[in-house]
């Protein structure tokens, strides 16, 4: 296991809160199941109309992803910048706790760490707002500081396209030899920036491609998920389409695998189930496995993390994560 992975995007403080469709209706504009940019005090707001407290976990796309393969023994570590607070500390000792190195974290003085509220309904259907905070303040002078040559892939969240320094980011990675992984986070990032990805981020950049079905859809209009996998696969070296408990197409050329999900009777919440699938996925490629086998690590994950509120998994998951492991 050689893989160096440097994660890049928001570190955010996950905000877990229940709530019924009722109250989505009455005060949460935009669809179901998205997510949305609000100002900081938003979230406080809508968490007091709940009448109940929020639980609090380390959480970011990216961070998910990067947190989870820190966990399976991978060198990680993070690129974001956090508020010189108590959120951001308890961030970075989640992240050193779990195995990563918080030597890429950046800490801004005069904005507190980011927050995303996750309101997960009955059925464990997450619909986020995302408060940035100081991850919105990194600059373009402090992503050419950062060595990237000591990383062999660099995993990028979709949500980073709305960051000044996406640009300089993706370029100076992949002009220090860095394989590029990229999610497209939500199908209103992708309705924003689709002339930008495929004209340039995707064909130019990406090697890793994750999306799920609304996202690919959002991306290249109305096709079949394979049909969608297939296209993908021609513009990046790896593409992944994800259904939910339909399962997830993976394609590398002229390796296509149909991987099936694992499907849980009673979802607890959503959170992080791309997020983690991705972790999986990376992990099998870093051991030089197949398709096949890197999409049933993913899916093995995602499975688990749906049973639990929040992103972080316990032992018994784990374990059975290692068993997985072992037979890549």
């Amino acid at each position: 296991m050689a893989w160096k992975i440097l994660g890049a995007g928001s570190p955010l403080v996950d905000l877990l809160l229940n709530v019924d469709d009722e109250f989505l209706k009455n005060h949460v504009s935009g669809a179901k199941g998205g997510m949305e940019m609000v100002e900081p005090e938003i979230i406080p707001a809508l968490i007091a109309k709940s009448g109940k407290q929020a639980a609090s976990a380390p959480g970011g796309s990216a961070g998910n992803t990067i947190f989870a393969l820190a966990r399976m023994g991978l060198e990680c570590a993070m690129l974001g910048k956090l508020g010189k607070d108590e959120r951001g500390e308890f961030y970075k000792s989640e992240f050193r706790r779990n195995g990563g190195s918080d030597a890429y974290f950046i800490e801004s003085s005069t904005a507190p760490t980011g927050s995303c509220l996750s309101l997960v309904t009955p059925d464990a259907e997450r619909t986020m707002r995302s408060a940035l905070g100081a991850s919105l303040l990194l600059e373009n002078a402090e992503i050419e500081k950062v060595d990237f040559s000591p990383f062999d892939m660099v995993y990028i969240e979709g949500y980073m396209l709305f960051s000044p320094v996406f640009d300089t980011l993706i370029r100076r990675a992949k002009s220090a030899g860095c394989r590029i992984g990229f999610d497209l986070a939500s199908f209103e990032v992708v309705g924003i920036f689709k002339d930008k990805l495929l004209n340039e981020v995707l064909p130019d950049y990406v090697d890793l491609l994750f999306a799920n079905e609304e996202e690919a859809a959002a991306l290249l209009g109305n096709l079949s998920v394979e049909e969608m996998a297939a296209k993908l696969s021609s513009i990046c070296e790896v593409a992944v389409v994800k259904s939910g408990v339909k399962g997830s197409i993976a394609r590398r050329g002229d390796e296509a695998a149909v991987i099936p999900a694992f499907v849980v009777d009673d979802p607890v919440d959503t959170t992080a189930a791309g997020d983690l699938y991705a972790a999986g996925f990376i992990r099998g490629l870093a051991a030089g496995a197949p398709l096949d086998k890197c999409g049933v690590l993913g899916s093995r994950i995602s499975s688990e993390v749906v049973k639990v509120f929040g992103s972080v998994l316990g032992r018994e998951a784990w374990d059975k994560v290692f068993e997985d492991i072992k037979g890549l």
